[in-house]
C-alpha cells in the first residue's frame, strides 16, 4: 500500500542502510581482549538510512526510502517499522539470497559513548539498477539524502540522479571512507563528524577541514561536533553553532538524526542558519532517549506549533 502524499508536507528521498541494532549497555567500553559480564540488552530498529528515513518523517516530511534488506524476520520487521512512520516502502527492495542487515553496538562509559560493527548484508547489494527502477521519484523530491553503509556505486548513481532532477544532494560521508572529487562536486551539503572530516581532507581542525571540502566542490558543510555543536562552511564564511547541553544517555544514531532534520529543513527552503540550529536541538534531545529510530524527536517536540 502507497502512503498517500501530502501536499503540505515536503518530499525526502533517502537511499540508504536499514540494520537491526543490537546493543548491549556497558560500565564501560571493553579493551581488546577484554570479556565483560552483565549490561543490558535492548534492540531496535537502526541503519544510517532508515535512521535519517524515520528522522526526516517525524521533522514532518513525506518520506520514500530506498534500500534493500533480506527475505527474513529482521528484514520484515524493519520494513513494518518504516510503515509505521507512514514511509513509503515501495522501493525497500526484498534480496532472497542475503540476509537484512545487523549491526552489534556496544554502550559504555559516563559519556555513553559506542562502538559499532555491521555484518555484510543486504545494504551490500543495492545497486545503480534498483536507483534506476526508482528514478521517477527524484523528480518529485526536494531533497535527496544518502550516506556510505551502502556500495559507492549505488551513491554515485543516486547523486548523478539527484543532479539531473536539480534536487538538492545530502550525503553524509558515513562511515568514513575516501570519496572520489565527481562526487563531491555533486554534493549541495556534506554532513561529516570531525572524524570523517579529518579523513576527508587530512586537516585535523574542523574549519580548516570545511574550508578544504568547500573548495572540493560541495556547496556547503556542516561538520558535526558531539557536545560543542556544528560548524558550518559555506560561501559565506564559518559559523559556529552550539549545541543545548543535556544528559546523554545513548548516543548512538545523533549523527543521523541531524542530517535527517537537516535534509527538511533545506527541502522546507529554510535558511541553512535557522536548519542547523533546528537540527541541533533535534540530535541533542534525541541522545537522551535510548535506541536509534525509537530516540528521534516529532516535530512538535522542536518547532511547537510553528510552520
Amino acid at each position: 500500500m502507497t502512503t498517500p502524499r501530502s501536499p503540505h508536507k515536503p518530499h525526502v528521498l533517502v537511499v540508504g542502510s536499514s540494520n537491526t541494532d543490537l546493543v548491549l549497555s556497558c560500565a564501560h567500553l571493553p579493551k581488546p581482549g577484554e570479556t565483560l559480564l552483565g549490561g543490558e540488552f535492548q534492540r531496535f530498529a537502526g541503519g544510517k538510512g532508515a535512521n535519517q528515513a524515520v528522522a526526516s518523517a517525524r521533522a514532518g516530511a513525506h518520506v520514500t526510502f530506498i534500500g534493500a534488506r533480506g527475505r527474513d524476520d529482521f528484514g520484515r520487521a524493519a520494513a513494518d517499522s518504516l510503515k509505521r512512520e507512514k514511509i513509503d516502502v515501495r522501493y525497500f527492495v526484498e534480496c532472497p539470497k542475503t540476509s537484512s542487515g545487523i549491526a552489534l553496538i556496544l554502550l559504555g562509559g559516563k559519556t555513553r559513548e559506542n562502538m559499532i560493527a555491521v555484518a555484510r548484508s543486504a545494504n551490500d547489494v543495492l545497486s545503480p539498477r534498483h536507483l534506476q527502477a526508482s528514478h521517477a521519484e527524484f523528480n518529485r523530491a526536494q531533497v535527496v539524502v544518502a550516506q556510505l553503509e551502502v556500495p559507492l556505486d549505488a551513491v554515485i548513481r543516486a547523486a548523478k540522479l539527484a543532479h539531473a532532477a536539480h534536487v538538492p544532494f545530502l550525503l553524509n560521508p558515513a562511515p568514513a571512507r575516501p570519496l572520489p572529487k565527481g562526487l563531491l562536486k555533486l554534493v549541495h551539503t556534506l554532513t561529516p563528524n570531525e572524524h570523517e572530516a579529518l579523513l576527508l581532507t587530512g586537516e585535523s581542525d574542523p574549519a580548516q577541514a570545511g574550508v578544504k571540502l568547500l573548495a572540493s566542490g560541495c556547496k556547503q558543510v556542516v561538520i558535526t561536533l558531539g557536545a560543542k555543536g556544528a560548524l558550518l562552511v559555506d560561501a559565506k564564511g564559518t559559523r559556529h553553532f552550539r549545541a543545548p547541553k543535556v544528559k546523554p544517555v545513548d548516543t548512538v544514531g545523533a549523527g543521523d538524526c541531524f542530517s535527517g532534520w537537516l535534509a527538511v529543513g533545506i527541502a522546507e527552503g529554510l535558511a541553512i542558519e535557522e536548519t542547523v540550529q533546528r537540527a541541533l536541538r533535534a540530535a541533542s534531545l534525541s541522545v537522551t532517549r535510548p535506541g536509534a529510530q525509537s530516540s528521534m524527536p516529532h516535530r512538535r517536540e522542536i518547532v511547537g506549533t510553528k510552520k
